[in-house]
C-alpha cells in the first residue's frame, strides 16, 4: 500500500523543523545544479531560512547581473504598454527605486574605495568629508560605548569592594565570637576541677632509707654487745 498524501502545513517542533529545512534545502540547490548543468539555463536561488540566514545559488556570472536581467525581463514589457495607467504608474515606481538602489550601490562602492576614477577633485573632497564625518561618528560611539563599559566595571569594583568589607567584619565579629566562647569554656573547665593540695609536713621517702626504726637499729648494737662482732663485716 502507497504512502498517504502528506499535509503541507508548519512543523511545530523545532528541532524537526531545522532538519527537514537543511534536507530540503539541499535537495533544491542540487535539482538547481542540475537544472543549470542538463538544460544550459541561468537559474539562481534565493533562500532566507527562518533565522534570517541567506542560502544562495547562480548559475551565471553574478547574482546582481542575474537579478538585472530579470528586472529588465519583467518591466521592459511596460514600456510599449503606456495605455494601461496601472502598468504607467508601475513602471514610472520601478523607474524611481531602481535609480535610488543604483545610487545607494554606487555610494557604497564609493565608500570601499571603488570606482573613485570617475571622481572629480570636488567629488572626492565631499567623499573625504562624508568619511570624516562618519569615521567621528564611528569613534564617538565607540568611545560612548567604552566609558559606559568602564563606568559598569566601576560600579560592579565598588559593590564588590562594600562585600568584601562586609564579609571581613563578618569574619572578624565571627572570630571575635569564637575566641570569647573558648575562654567562657576555659573558664567552665577551671571552675569544675577539684583543687590539689600538697602537705608540705608529710614524710615523702623516696630511695633509701637512712633512718630506720628504734628497733631495728638496736638489732646491731645488740648483737655487737652480745658477740662483739657486727654481722656481714665477719673477715
Amino acid at each position: 500500500m502507497g504512502r498517504g498524501r502528506v499535509e503541507l502545513k508548519r512543523i511545530e517542533n523545532k528541532i524537526n523543523r531545522q532538519v527537514t529545512f537543511s534536507k530540503r534545502r539541499n535537495g533544491l540547490l542540487k535539482k538547481a545544479y542540475e537544472l543549470s548543468v542538463l538544460c544550459d539555463a541561468e537559474v539562481a536561488l534565493i533562500i532566507f531560512s527562518s533565522g534570517g540566514k541567506l542560502y544562495e545559488f547562480c548559475s551565471g556570472p553574478s547574482m546582481s547581473k542575474t537579478l538585472e536581467r530579470y528586472q529588465r525581463c519583467s518591466y521592459g514589457t511596460m514600456e510599449f504598454n503606456q495605455q494601461d495607467p496601472d502598468a504607467q504608474s508601475s513602471y514610472q515606481e520601478y523607474l524611481k527605486l531602481k535609480a535610488k538602489v543604483d545610487i545607494l550601490q554606487q555610494s557604497q562602492r564609493h565608500y570601499l574605495g571603488e570606482e573613485l576614477e570617475r571622481l572629480g577633485s570636488k567629488d572626492l573632497d565631499q567623499l573625504e568629508r562624508q568619511m570624516d564625518l562618519a569615521l567621528r561618528q564611528v569613534r564617538l560611539t565607540k568611545t560612548k560605548h567604552m566609558l559606559d563599559q568602564l563606568t559598569d566595571l566601576q560600579q560592579k569594583e565598588q559593590s564588590l569592594l562594600e562585600a568584601n568589607k562586609n564579609l571581613r567584619s563578618e569574619l572578624e565579629e565571627s572570630t571575635m565570637a569564637y575566641q570569647l566562647s573558648w575562654q567562657a569554656h576555659v573558664r567552665n573547665i577551671d571552675k569544675r576541677r577539684p583543687p590539689v593540695h600538697l602537705d608540705c609536713n608529710d614524710n615523702i621517702q623516696i630511695g633509701y632509707n637512712n633512718e630506720a626504726p628504734n628497733d631495728e637499729r638496736d638489732v646491731p648494737s645488740r648483737l655487737q654487745n652480745t658477740n662483739g662482732v657486727i654481722p656481714g663485716w665477719m673477715l
